[in-house]
């Protein structure tokens, strides 16, 4: 379990430090670990490496799009059913 801790204290530290470049290294790494769940995680980020590049190594966010989403996705489910798409659309435009 420790060995375990060990690597993904190195991934966390590669995430907040948006170090993309030691991603393959970590990979590799991983891969001769030899540790099924390590491996299969691994292989996940593999299959996408682009845009996980992309995500440690950016500093782009999408927090504010999903925090206005969410707002949305409230506004519909408290409407939903109750006074249609009028209401909706008046409690979008007064926020």
């Amino acid at each position: 379990m420790l060995k375990r801790k060990s690597w993904l204290k190195s991934f966390l530290a590669m995430i907040r430090t948006l170090q993309g470049n030691k991603l393959e290294p970590w990979l590799e790494r991983v891969q001769a670990t030899g540790v099924k769940e390590l491996q299969q995680f691994a292989h996940g980020l593999e299959r996408d490496k682009a845009a996980v590049v992309a995500g440690l190594t950016l500093p782009y966010s999408t927090s504010p799009v999903a925090g206005h989403i969410n707002r949305l996705k409230l506004l519909k489910r408290q409407s939903y059913g109750r006074a249609g798409l009028a209401h909706l659309s008046r409690r979008l435009l007064a926020a």
